[in-house]
C-alpha cells in the first residue's frame, strides 16, 4: 500500500512551497522593483544593500540570514533563507517570467522542515504578493 502523499512534501527536498502572480508591468521594470531598496525591504527585511551580493552572507535587521547562490538579473535569483528563530535553512528562488507581455513573480521556497513550517511561509509569500502588488501597481501608476 503506498504511502499517503502529504501536501507539499517532496521527495528529496522536505517540503516546498510557490506563489505567483502576474502583473500588467515588464519584466524589467518587475526586477527593478523586486531589488531596489523598497521592494527587498518588502520581501526580504531591511538590507544594508551594500551587503547584499553574490555568493556573500547576508543578514536582514529582521534576523532573515543566507547567502546569495544565483543572481541572474531580469531572470532569478537563489539564495538561502533562515530566519532567526528557525533550526533549518531552507532554499528560495524568486523568478520574473515574461507572460505575453506581462510578468510573472514566482516565489519558490524548498528545505523546509514540516508542513507547520510550509503553512507559515505560505501565510507569508501570500502576504508579500499583496503588498508587492500594492506597491507595484502605486509605482508603475505615478
Amino acid at each position: 500500500m503506498e504511502k499517503d502523499k502529504i501536501v507539499g512534501q517532496t521527495k528529496d527536498a522536505g517540503f516546498q512551497i510557490g506563489v505567483r502572480k502576474t502583473f500588467a508591468v515588464s519584466v524589467e521594470t518587475a526586477w527593478n522593483f523586486l531589488f531596489s531598496k523598497s521592494g527587498l525591504s518588502i520581501w526580504l527585511g531591511n538590507i544594508d544593500m551594500d551587503s547584499f551580493e553574490l555568493n556573500k552572507p547576508y543578514k536582514t535587521k529582521e534576523g532573515i540570514e543566507g547567502k546569495i547562490n544565483v543572481f541572474k538579473p531580469n531572470s532569478h535569483i537563489r539564495l538561502s533563507w533562515k530566519p532567526e528563530y528557525w533550526s533549518n535553512t531552507s532554499a528560495l528562488q524568486i523568478r520574473v517570467i515574461n507572460s505575453k507581455g506581462k510578468t510573472t513573480i514566482s516565489f519558490h521556497q524548498d528545505k523546509l522542515l514540516n508542513s507547520s513550517q510550509r503553512d507559515e511561509m505560505k501565510r507569508y509569500w501570500d502576504k508579500m504578493m499583496e503588498k508587492i502588488e500594492n506597491e507595484l501597481t502605486n509605482e508603475t501608476t505615478k
